[in-house]
């Protein structure tokens, strides 16, 4: 298949593309200039979720916090990865077996560095 692509080509991408742009500044200019502009203590208080404002939201949050979610994502999303070995387990052999199991060791390798560093007790 030899295809040869010319600009003209791409004129109907770049079509929408500026007819989206077009909407997107259009909607944002005319909801700000005709949108009700009353301000109020009331309204400009910060909300969330019906608790009362305590303190300052800039206070310094442990990195314990942040490790645990960032490990929790990593092997959140390794898991995703065995459903469709699970699903294809007969259709993949022994390849597929012995590779799931070398992921699984790698896996399991990680989990056993991060308990054996301490990250995951809470102090």
């Amino acid at each position: 298949m030899n295809a040869t692509y010319v600009p003209a080509d791409y004129l109907p991408v770049l079509i929408q593309l500026g007819l989206a742009l077009g909407f997107i500044v259009t909607t944002m200019l005319v909801t700000h200039s005709i949108g009700p502009k009353r301000n109020s203590q009331k309204k400009d208080d910060p909300f969330e979720c019906g608790i009362p404002v305590q303190g300052d939201a800039r206070t310094p949050i442990s990195i314990k916090y942040f490790l645990i979610a960032i490990l929790f994502v990593l092997f959140d999303v390794e898991v995703i990865f065995l459903y469709p070995w699970a699903v294809n387990f007969k259709g993949l052999g022994m390849t597929g077996f012995i590779e799931m199991v070398l992921f699984m060791g790698l896996l399991l390798a990680g989990f056993y560095y991060i308990i054996r560093k301490g990250v995951l007790k809470w102090e």
